[in-house]
């Protein structure tokens, strides 16, 4: 196929990097998956092995990569609490070194480099501070750190290799997103409840689950990034893409028991240091700009994923 492009995906056996390599291979792109499996699963695109024009390959991105591509999406990075902080030095590293290796990989090559943020990363403005129990808001000494100060060095890369050596950059700030392939022990919300309602366990909330969230489904949101990285080169970011949405804690865990016919109760757990109350993307950037919005409604996402955890538990009885 002429203008078939050649495309690296680092975390490609991830949640969302799995759902990434199947729409760009149904795009007729080249694509090379890359991961170390310490989160990922090649589960999540055994079924994809077959296609000719998918490579997989075990690789750490902490270490330089020697491979010639038109294109990158650098996902890889252990994205929940329970696996960040099981080595944070090694996910500092996993942010910060593998930032500088796939940016100088896009150097040398002259690809074009996609980067996801996660919003929580974020210092929080000022205007959705509010009270909480720890009296905490976002430190670099925290036990989340690794990850949000790894992240946002990231950024900081990122932007610096565009000024200084002109690579062509896209940056995302993502927000909380669910689906289908997620890892049932990472600890988020939505898997958390999932796997509690399905097997009739007390379903836990931390905090007084007045705390809010939006929820994207990883439908949307890989067609969030495949338009950023196909926008205009002046559209570089950071652009949010998230659904804006807005859900408490408590509602979805009562959504969840409701829609598996669940026996779970809730229970209340205090609330982690520096856990955010309130994410809530502001989308009008990317609306107008990338003409692109969450369509996948909460009740439907969540129809999927909780038929996927459901085979899950069942293939393990």
């Amino acid at each position: 196929m002429s203008g078939r492009k050649r495309v690296l995906v680092t975390g490609g056996a991830g949640f969302l990097g799995s759902f990434l390599c199947e729409r760009l291979l149904d795009a007729g792109n080249e694509v090379l998956c890359v991961d170390n499996y310490f989160t990922g699963s090649r589960d999540n695109i055994l079924h994809l092995l077959d296609n000719r024009h998918f490579e997989l390959l075990r690789h750490d991105v902490t270490f330089p990569l020697y491979v010639e591509v038109d294109e990158i999406y650098n996902l890889a990075c252990p994205a929940s609490p329970i696996h960040y902080q099981f080595d944070p030095v090694q996910t500092v590293k996993t942010s910060v070194h593998g930032a500088i290796n796939m940016l100088g990989l896009a150097k040398r090559t002259r690809a074009k480099v996609f980067r996801p943020r996660p919003a929580r990363c974020t210092a929080i403005p000022q205007s959705i501070r509010r009270p909480r129990p720890t009296g905490a808001t976002s430190t670099p000494i925290g036990p989340r750190a690794c990850y949000d100060e790894g992240k946002r060095c990231a950024e900081t890369l990122f932007f610096d290799y565009h000024r200084q050596y002109g690579v062509n950059i896209r940056v995302a700030r993502i927000f909380n997103t669910y689906g289908p392939r997620m890892n049932q022990n990472d600890g988020r919300v939505v898997s958390n409840f999932v796997v509690q309602a399905l097997q009739n366990q007390p379903v836990t909330i931390y905090g007084d689950g007045s705390q809010t969230r939006s929820f994207c489904c990883v439908d949307d949101l890989v067609e969030g990034f495949l338009r950023l990285m196909g926008a205009a080169d002046d559209v570089i970011g950071p652009i949010n893409l998230g659904n804006p949405g807005e859900f408490t804690v408590r509602q979805l865990a009562e959504m969840i028991i409701e829609m598996t016919g669940s026996k779970s109760r809730i229970v209340f757990k205090p609330l982690p240091q520096d856990d955010p109350i309130q994410r809530r993307p502001d989308i009008s950037r990317a609306v107008e700009t990338l003409d692109w919005q969450p369509m996948v409604p909460l009740h439907r996402g969540l129809e999927r994923t909780i038929a996927y955890f459901d085979r899950m538990l069942s293939d393990r009885r």
